[in-house]
């Protein structure tokens, strides 16, 4: 399953700026570009500056919106910028952890966040030296990684003050903050939040018009063109055929047969084909939707395309003729749910909180298990699955999985 990226909010100056406390003037464009931007980028968030969706200068609804929403924070606060410096306040008063600050070395810091972690790095004024910029670049991933698992307290109003609650941002306040925002047909990003909302609506036909839009606009962003053919696929209009040869048409661009070792493309193009499958009864479908979850699965140890390896042979096995194909086909169901279970052993053994994982793992532990037989276990991670979910259509494709499991199973 394709999963929604997280969102970084970048705060910080635009252009060339003077720090008055050194009179040093710093290319803060280039800061952006050489160690935030490619630095979320890695981390797998999506990556949003401030002038990317602003209308003009000032501090607009969308700012306060992102400002509560975002993952992620990242605040340069080189040359002690005051909106920068503003907009930190607001995110700190707004979220008590998951907020990264960042500063040029040289200058003061200002005296109430002098006491907070804050990245360094060297600017050389017009440009950042590519040695300094891998460094930092890497130092902040590795920062990153460490700070959207561990959910850190780094605001200092909820570090000194631990009774209260920060403040909510309806679900519906924030779409329609972006409704209004993707309404400008240059902004990339609020157009792929809007396309993400009408998935969670299951209004997947004006999804799959948002990520055609999106990427269109950013041909060479795998992500949209993985979303564009979900979306197309799940719309099933006109015809569920018709929709799923649309979306195959789509994931090609991608070239999944060749160049790819993206278990996110493996596992949409596998999923294509077997929903080609189920329409159509065509073995060369299932066969090759076997191939290219098998493929997912053995690259990377990816559970979603392993999980989906592991029902299509429970599929084959069910429609096997020769007595040892199926027993064949049957026990390498049962070693792929075995090897899942040990990829996925990290979810126990690191006690991680379900509050900040994706959701998905343990839907794919629940049907493993469900699959060994052992239907303790899986209802275990089933419960903790759907408390994670509010999201109509993927508890009905949960739901549905499981109940073709449960029929495979019988045969």
């Amino acid at each position: 399953m394709t999963k929604r990226k997280k969102l970084c909010f970048v705060i910080m100056g635009f252009g060339k700026k003077t720090d008055l406390s050194t009179g040093k003037t710093l290319d803060l464009d280039k800061t952006y570009k050489n160690i935030i931007r490619p630095a979320v980028e890695k981390s797998g968030l999506t990556c949003v500056r401030a002038d990317e969706i602003q209308d003009s200068g000032l501090i607009d609804k969308s700012m306060y919106a992102l400002l509560m929403h975002a993952d992620l924070v990242v605040a340069d606060i080189s040359t002690y910028n005051p909106n920068a410096i503003y907009e930190l306040g607001v995110r700190h008063a707004v979220r008590p952890f998951s907020t990264i600050i960042i500063k040029e070395q040289e200058g003061t810091i200002p005296f109430d966040i002098n006491h907070n972690r804050i990245f360094h790095y060297s600017h050389l004024g017009d440009d950042i030296g590519v040695d300094e910029a891998e460094r930092c670049k890497e130092s902040l991933v590795d920062m990153i990684g460490s700070l959207l698992k561990n959910s850190t307290v780094d605001s200092p109003l909820y570090d000194y003050i631990q009774d209260i609650e920060p403040p909510k941002l309806t679900k519906k306040e924030y779409q329609r903050i972006i409704g209004d925002l993707s309404d400008r047909e240059d902004s990339i990003f609020a157009i792929s939040e809007r396309a993400t909302h009408c998935m969670e609506d299951s209004n997947f036909s004006e999804a799959a018009k948002l990520w055609q839009k999106a990427e269109d606009l950013v041909p060479n962003e795998s992500y949209f063109t993985q979303q564009h053919a979900l979306a197309r696929y799940k719309s099933k209009v006109p015809t569920e055929i018709s929709a799923l040869t649309d979306a195959l048409q789509i994931i090609e661009k991608l070239d999944p047969d060749n160049e790819t070792n993206d278990p996110e493309t493996l596992g949409l193009t596998g999923a294509i084909y077997k929903r080609l499958w189920q329409a159509t009864s065509d073995r060369e479908c299932l066969r090759r939707a076997m191939d290219y979850y098998s493929k997912g699965f053995q690259i990377r140890r990816d559970y979603y395309n392993g999980e989906n390896y592991a029902i299509c042979l429970n599929i084959a096995a069910s429609i096997e003729e020769d007595p040892e194909e199926k027993v064949f086909y049957k026990i390498a169901a049962k070693k792929a749910r075995y090897e899942i279970i040990d990829t996925l052993a990290y979810l126990l053994d690191e006690g991680e909180s379900t509050q900040s994982v994706n959701k998905w793992p343990y839907a794919t532990l629940a049907s493993c298990y469900f699959g060994l037989g052992d239907e303790e276990n899986g209802n275990v991670f089933e419960k903790i699955f759907l408390s994670l979910t509010s999201v109509e259509w993927e508890s009905e494709t949960y739901f549905e999985s499981k109940k073709k499991l449960s029929e495979l199973l019988k045969v």
